[in-house]
């Protein structure tokens, strides 16, 4: 929960860094991010599971990729806000769960239930019509559940703590991250330190509430149940909207609504596949485990009969 309402209410954070653009918001979030991570790992003493994971063969390519994958969401998802489309980019991770769907058929080949395939066949149907109510792909969205579902992906090959496996990411970016801050600022162009005060420790803050909800979710995702999880993980998206409809104001016509109504039944009939595919899975494992003990009473009775014919002998 702390994770998924901390990034709901991320349309709140980004417009107050303004005149900030984009890049440099996105700099000085993967610049604090790591100061923030190096002193949490420091304090909980794990330096030795990053160098472990770094030292995995292919984790430290694969979050590599990761690392820029992620920033490209984080790019565009600030772009977004600041320019005045929130809702488009709640759309964003309203379609993610239908991109991780296609990205298990593409890369894994894994066949999709009849549910699944109508939830996907909605969402582009949902597209389609976005498409020609904005007279253009939802291009802002698409990128986002794309660059995130990718990301999510990537991390789950890697199968590692979220704090090491964040720490690596932003360790890669950090270097260029840097680097566009100094050249920013040599050229006066930087926010940084030139405006309010209050503007500059925002800035500096965006490392903590970039990394805060990732650990959340990072220790979350081994205690919580799948399920659950899948179903909270539309909470943010919601709240992004909310917050895009009623603070700031940005317009809901017909077509638009329409689309989010297609992206939000596919999203119930994915859901609905979930629930009874775990209940499947459950009720499987019941079984399962009721034979095993069947058999094994049945070993024992059998076992107390042999030593009653050995003792009457």
């Amino acid at each position: 929960m702390a994770a998924y309402g901390l990034w709901g209410l991320f349309p709140l954070y980004w417009p107050l860094v303004e005149p900030a653009g984009a890049v440099e918001i996105l700099s000085h979030r993967v610049v604090w991010s790591l100061v923030f991570l190096a002193a949490a790992l420091s304090v909980t003493r794990r330096w030795k599971g990053v160098r472990r994971v770094a030292s995995a063969p292919g984790a430290l390519v694969r979050l590599s990729v990761a690392a820029t994958v992620i920033a490209v969401n984080w790019g565009v998802y600030i772009w977004g806000v600041n320019s005045g489309h929130v809702v488009e980019t709640s759309l964003g991770y309203f379609v993610n769960p239908l991109v991780t769907v296609l990205l298990g058929v593409v890369i894994l080949h894994e066949p999709l239930r009849r549910l699944q395939r109508a939830a996907v066949g909605l969402g582009a149907l949902a597209v389609l019509v976005l498409s020609v109510e904005h007279g253009r792909p939802p291009w802002i969205a698409l990128v986002l559940a794309l660059s995130f579902g990718t990301y999510g992906f990537l991390k789950k090959r890697v199968n590692a703590g979220a704090a090491e496996t964040l720490s690596i990411e932003t360790a890669v970016l950090f270097v260029p991250a840097l680097g566009y801050l100094v050249v920013l600022g040599a050229a006066g162009d930087a926010t940084f330190g030139t405006g309010p005060a209050t503007r500059s420790v925002l800035l500096a803050g965006a490392g903590v509430v970039t990394a805060v909800p990732l650990l959340c979710f990072g220790a979350a995702a081994t205690r919580v149940p799948l399920t659950t999880l899948g179903l909270l993980q539309y909470l943010t998206p919601v709240m992004q909207f909310l917050l895009g409809v009623f603070v700031r104001h940005e317009p809901l016509p017909a077509g638009r609504l329409a689309g989010f109504a297609l992206v939000w039944l596919a999203l119930v009939v994915l859901t609905a596949d979930l629930l009874r595919t775990n209940r499947a899975s459950a009720r499987a494992s019941r079984l399962s485990v009721v034979n095993r003990a069947e058999m094994v009473a049945s070993d024992r009775g059998g076992h107390r009969r042999r030593v009653l014919e050995i003792s009457e002998q």
